[in-house]
């Protein structure tokens, strides 16, 4: 599989669990680190951006020495959408972007497996966007070819990735991910997380 960008976003002040949940640990690293590893090891040599904003200064030495960018958005506050701007132009900066894979640091079971199984499930199907499909709902991880990069560009800020698989259903392709269900936005999930098992059983998910 050729290399790809991968975009993740991590601007978020984490209000409803009242701490950064970018820095909450797991398996020994945190969120953070754990899913820049994970964008390096999947890119595998391609571009990887991530985007901070309400906690830039306490993530960067969670990055440090990962062959990585990090953008800060000045307009996280506004929404999803306007980090994924951010990332998006950093990406352009570089040269052509052909297809990016988009992540989040809360989910915590995204593997290397599956982010190349999206982009090459995208190969597969001729489908321009590839979501993860899990608890009955369309998802991040999701990959969008150059097909769908210019549906990207033109999100509101406010909107994020998920409104574009709404928006177009039909041009959707998906890989079962029963662990995306898995993410950290309360401290209660995040109890939950520490307490409970490994990822929950999907070929993706159990790729090393």
């Amino acid at each position: 599989m050729a290399s790809f960008p991968v975009l993740l976003l991590a601007a978020g002040a984490s209000s409803r669990l009242g701490r950064p949940k970018q820095l909450l640990v797991f398996e020994g690293q945190t969120l953070l680190r754990r899913a820049a590893e994970t964008a390096v090891a999947a890119a595998a040599g391609g571009p990887v951006v991530v985007v901070t904003g309400a906690q830039h200064d306490a993530l960067l030495p969670e990055l440090t020495g990962l062959p990585l960018q990090v953008v800060r958005c000045a307009q996280w506050e506004q929404g999803m959408g306007a980090s994924l701007q951010a990332g998006l132009a950093a990406l352009e900066a570089t040269g052509p972007v052909p297809s990016v894979a988009i992540m989040l640091c809360d989910q915590p079971f995204v593997t290397p497996a599956l982010l190349r199984e999206l982009a090459e499930t995208h190969v597969a199907s001729g489908q321009p966007i590839v979501a993860s499909a899990y608890d009955g709902t369309r998802g991040v991880p999701v990959f969008f070819s150059a097909a769908a990069l210019p549906w990207l560009r033109e999100l509101p800020a406010s909107a994020g990735a998920g409104q574009l698989l709404r928006q177009h259903p039909q041009l959707v392709a998906t890989v079962s991910f029963a662990a995306g269900a898995v993410d950290v936005d309360t401290a209660d999930q995040y109890a939950a997380l520490l307490a409970g098992p490994p990822a929950p059983a999907s070929s993706a998910a159990s790729c090393p």
